[in-house]
């Protein structure tokens, strides 16, 4: 294993110190437990959003809080579920009064923990379940489609409605509407390798690659003969397209994702070639992003993410956001 590490023991609690040191303007680090916050308390009146996960997927969670997007993030150990005393606790650091609002990918220690914490919870509360990748139906970590890139436009269309005031019922409903039309597909070219592990997830040969792969290294479709980008794009948006629904001109938000491994130029031709497909089919790339938003450590591959949007969700995403990893 060759990474940048002091102690692999303390790898996690060093990143998150150095997170803390890097972005103190914008986001507190707390210990024991470990979740983050923003550095200004949260509105009265405001929703509070909270999520997390297990860590080895920077940027998200912590990345995303923020103006705009997250009021608290629970990171876990690596690829290792939150712990409900983590969630309990960042939801009493964050509730102003108007209650919170937990986002959680679908996950079995995720959902598990999230429901826990939600139960101990005194305040008001609601849980939206983000489960967006069309890969497979169910995985080791799963029951049901797991959650993936699409969490990162659902924590910020949420978010940014919080800013804007809306109630915890209203965005309780607006998050399951984007949830409900955002489809997602990943593939690797490489496995990642966990640090405690100290040796790769699983075993690839030079010439394979893992179409569907999970963002934890599970496995996708199948193992296959790597193929040139057009055809790789071309067969995960057919998946996702198939599951989607989206109409001829109607609008969409193209998310093209690193997951961790991969330069910036091939992500471009990914985008490239899903942008000249998408048009193909007659929908409008109304918004787009490119770039390493959930990533898995530094497996080298790439996911897709196609939002259908309309009026309402255009402009949400166009809100101001002002997070370490996301800001206009």
């Amino acid at each position: 294993m060759k990474k940048f590490v002091n102690r692999v023991e303390e790898m996690l609690a060093e990143s998150l110190r150095g997170f803390g040191r890097a972005h103190a303007d914008l986001v507190r680090v707390h210990t024991d437990p470990v979740f983050v916050t923003r550095q200004q308390p949260t509105p009265a009146g405001k929703v509070a959003l909270i999520s997390g996960g297990g860590s080895g997927h920077e940027p998200l969670h912590a990345g995303f809080v923020g103006r705009g997007m997250l009021d608290a993030a629970c990171p876990g150990a690596v690829f290792t579920s939150p712990t409900p005393d983590q969630m309990l606790a960042a939801a009493e650091a964050v509730d102003s009064g108007a209650g919170v609002l937990f986002i959680v990918k679908n996950y079995e220690g995720d959902v598990m923990n999230f429901e826990m914490a939600a139960e101990m919870y005194g305040g008001e509360r609601a849980s939206v379940l983000v489960d967006d990748d069309v890969a497979v139906e169910g995985s080791t970590f799963t029951t049901g489609r797991r959650g993936v890139a699409g969490t990162v436009i659902v924590e910020k269309m949420v978010g940014a409605a919080a800013e804007e005031g809306a109630d915890l019922a209203g965005l309780k409903a607006l998050a399951e509407r984007v949830v409900a039309g955002t489809r997602s597909m990943g593939v690797a070219l490489t496995s990642c390798t966990v640090p405690a592990a100290g040796e790769p997830t699983f075993r690839i040969g030079e010439e394979e690659m893992e179409m569907g792969v999970g963002i934890h290294g599970e496995p996708g479709r199948r193992r296959t003969r790597l193929a040139p980008a057009d055809d790789i794009v071309a067969e995960m948006l057919e998946a996702i397209l198939g599951d989607l629904g989206a109409g001829r001109g109607e609008p969409v938000l193209l998310l093209v994702n690193g997951l961790g491994g991969t330069p910036l130029m091939e992500l471009y031709l990914i985008y490239d070639a899903a942008a000249r497909i998408l048009e193909d089919r007659g929908l409008v790339i109304a918004r787009s992003l490119v770039g390493d938003y959930c990533t898995s450590l530094e497996m080298a591959g790439c996911s897709l993410t196609v939002g259908r949007m309309d009026e309402e969700l255009l402009r949400l995403w166009d809100a101001p956001v002002h997070t370490p990893a996301l800001r206009w």
